[in-house]
């Protein structure tokens, strides 16, 4: 059976490159109907940390990457000093002592050439003369990276190891461990990093953001991850949104880039939108409320809560992030709205009194207030006014909402409401 692995060190948050493996792995074990095992690589007593472990957890489980197996190397420290006693006895490893008198187990490294068939990159060869003796258990009694990584892999019978190519060079010295220890070769993928739009490696301005904080900005699980999976994949025959069901069905690790993939957060509020406008608007509220409630636009209890779905549809077909949605309909909400400068330069700096206080006069005689009536009582206006719609329509959104762009106008005064619409009208009528 296939068994993969993502194993994160909780030394920090989930950032966009670990979920990238953490999804490649998971998918891989999917389309194999195999296991995904998650291991928590917190050798590092120094710098690791509960809250980045709760973190991980937490960014993957949102992420959708559900896993069969969960394991801890902090808790299997003395697996690794067995099986470095094993090299010790076996004389392919020696001890070396400090100054203060603690002992070191180091690896023997023999010259040798090594080659390994990448699933992505093909043959590589390496050349182990090139690489010193290496440490197997520190002096202060843990282990290293590299030996711990062989241990654990084998024994959790790792059949595939896809990772960053940023671990191509840990790749022979893991070798010669498995050869030393008559461990089964696992095979290997190394995945193309990920750069940021100016080239380089991701920084925070360039989207080495963690997976937490993504989330927090408004964008959707399934959008992030099918955002991740283009970067280095594609399904075919130009297709771009993709579910993960479908994917898993025709994902083939082979089919993976060799060059590294670029970051562009444009593209990434592009595919959040196209699942944005398709979501289902209790869910986008139910993702909401407790931003709506921060915020205070509403109380946390005695709100309207068809009303603020119903203004969230309004708005979900050309949100970039869900977020987005508190500003622009933040003036459905506010009682004093901050009118944009330019916007009011340019649409508001002529009188508009009479024009205005016709378009009220017009929505008080309705019977139904309804969007159609609305925007027939506006169509009769510019009628009898013999004006162009868009020299009342640009004007009334300004007054009505303080922006330029939005909702239509017809939707956006049915929303507000007759009263609210003519407070803010008349303040702007002499």
């Amino acid at each position: 059976m296939v068994r993969v692995r993502f194993a994160p060190s909780p030394t920090g948050n989930l950032h966009i490159g670990g979920a990238r493996t953490a999804l490649f792995n998971w998918l891989f074990s999917q389309s194999q109907k195999g296991k995904f095992i998650l291991r928590i690589e917190d050798t590092d007593k120094e710098r690791s940390r509960k809250e980045f472990v709760d973190e991980i957890l937490l960014s993957l489980k949102w992420l959708g990457f559900k896993w069969d197996e969960l394991y801890y190397q902090s808790e299997r420290f003395d697996r690794y000093r067995q099986q470095a006693d094993k090299l010790l006895k076996s004389g392919s490893a020696y001890i070396e002592k400090s100054p203060e008198g603690k002992e070191a187990v180091i690896f023997k490294v023999t010259a040798q050439k090594i080659k390994v068939n990448d699933l992505i990159r093909g043959d590589i060869e390496f050349d182990s003369s090139l690489i010193k003796d290496q440490v197997l258990i520190k002096s202060d009694g843990t282990p290293t990276y590299n030996f711990a990584c062989v241990i654990d892999d084998a024994e959790m019978d790792i059949t595939h190891i896809i990772r960053g190519d940023d671990h191509i060079s840990n790749t022979p010295k893991q070798l010669l461990f498995y050869e030393a220890l008559g461990f089964p070769l696992p095979s290997f993928a190394h995945l193309p990093l990920i750069m940021g739009m100016e080239g380089g490696r991701l920084s925070k301005r360039t989207g080495a953001t963690a997976i937490s904080d993504y989330r927090k900005m408004g964008y959707l699980p399934e959008a992030l991850v099918n955002y991740l999976l283009l970067l280095s994949w594609a399904p075919g025959d130009n297709r771009e949104i993709i579910s993960m069901d479908e994917a898993v069905g025709l994902f083939d690790i082979k089919n993976v880039n060799k060059t590294a993939a670029t970051f562009d957060l444009k593209k990434l509020d592009w595919v959040n939108n196209q699942y944005l406008k398709n979501a289902d608007p209790q869910k986008l509220f139910d993702d909401l409320l407790p931003l709506l409630i921060e915020k205070q636009y509403i109380a946390e209890q005695g709100f309207d809560k068809g009303y603020i779905i119903e203004l969230i549809k309004l708005f979900q077909a050309r949100l970039p992030r869900l977020n987005d949605f508190l500003d622009w309909a933040d003036f459905f909400f506010l009682e004093e709205i901050r009118i944009d400068p330019l916007a009011q330069e340019k649409f508001l700096s002529r009188d508009l009194s009479k024009e205005f206080k016709l378009f009220i006069s017009g929505l008080e005689g309705l019977s139904d207030f309804s969007v159609e009536n609305i925007e027939k009582s506006f169509r009769d206006l510019v009628g009898r006014l013999n004006i162009e719609a868009k020299t009342l329509i640009h004007p009334l959104r300004v007054a009505l909402t303080g922006k330029t762009i939005g909702p239509g106008l017809f939707e956006l005064v049915y929303y507000l409401g007759l009263e609210r619409t003519k407070r803010r009208l008349l303040k702007w009528a002499k």
